[in-house]
């Protein structure tokens, strides 16, 4: 009985000393990128490269799914409002939906996807491949060197990302509104103008996809360096990032938005 409390223990135990354990170290790592990121501006071409990487070959998925998210919000809106007498403040909710809410997680997500897993991937193999090793031989500091560039060219790009994917999701509403429905122009961006507000609704989302932007890129970076050197290590570490930072981007959602629209 005594060996089978104890085996239970330890096995509930276990996981919850190596998550604490994890989670210091991420702290950790994390500062340690803060305080050497000082060469990402030094050397900008170095950061200028992973904005590329990470930003301009992450657009086609951005603009093509903002443009279907934009109107599917064109559909499904007009059949709401126009049962309200409401058709012409299409454009209100579709501006609306997009730059506080879906813009910045949506783009967050597809970020993630694509750019979160293919940073993880590639310091994961850069670490099976010896090559992080071979950098600390030669004195060079592979978080100054390797992740601080990419740090830094995540957050930038995120932001970008987000307000592309909103404002051609706004014309994907145009197009479907206006073009194919028939909503009136005039009212689609008039009422559009006069509803969405700098600081209450555009700033709001710029701060939500830039604090996405530091979540999902930290905890890429994290999850490459800490994998394990193998194929299957580096595998799994791509699907801890993705799964992490979609559950990182969703709870964050909620405390930011309960804190900026609270008093609206």
């Amino acid at each position: 009985m005594l060996d089978r409390l104890q085996r239970g223990l330890r096995s509930v135990g276990h996981p919850v000393i190596n998550g604490v354990w994890r989670l210091g170290y991420a702290s950790r790592f994390f500062a340690l990128t803060l305080l050497k990121s000082s060469l990402s501006f030094r050397r900008i071409r170095l950061t200028i490269r992973e904005v590329y990487f990470t930003g301009a070959l992450s657009l086609i998925i951005i603009v093509v799914s903002g443009l279907f998210v934009g109107m599917v919000l064109g559909l499904q809106g007009y059949e709401t409002l126009q049962r309200y007498g409401s058709a012409e403040a299409l454009g209100t909710l579709v501006a609306l939906s997009l730059v506080r809410e879906l813009g910045p997680v949506v783009a967050a997500l597809l970020f993630a996807s694509r750019a979160g897993s293919a940073m993880t991937a590639e310091i994961g193999l850069m670490k099976a491949t010896e090559q992080i090793s071979a950098m600390e031989m030669m004195a060079v500091d592979p978080i100054a060197r390797v992740v601080g560039p990419r740090f830094w060219g995540g957050v930038i790009s995120m932001p970008l990302l987000a307000a592309m994917f909103s404002a051609v999701g706004v014309f994907g509403g145009y197009l479907v509104g206006v073009v194919l429905i028939g909503v009136d122009s005039g009212a689609f961006w008039s009422q559009m103008q006069a509803a969405v507000d700098l600081q209450q609704d555009i700033l709001n989302g710029v701060i939500k996809s830039f604090v996405f932007g530091v979540a999902v890129t930290a905890i890429a970076l994290f999850e490459g360096y800490d994998a394990p050197p193998t194929a299957e290590g580096v595998s799994g570490a791509t699907t801890r990032t993705v799964v992490t930072s979609s559950l990182a981007i969703l709870a964050l959602d909620f405390i930011l938005t309960a804190f900026m629209f609270r008093g609206v």
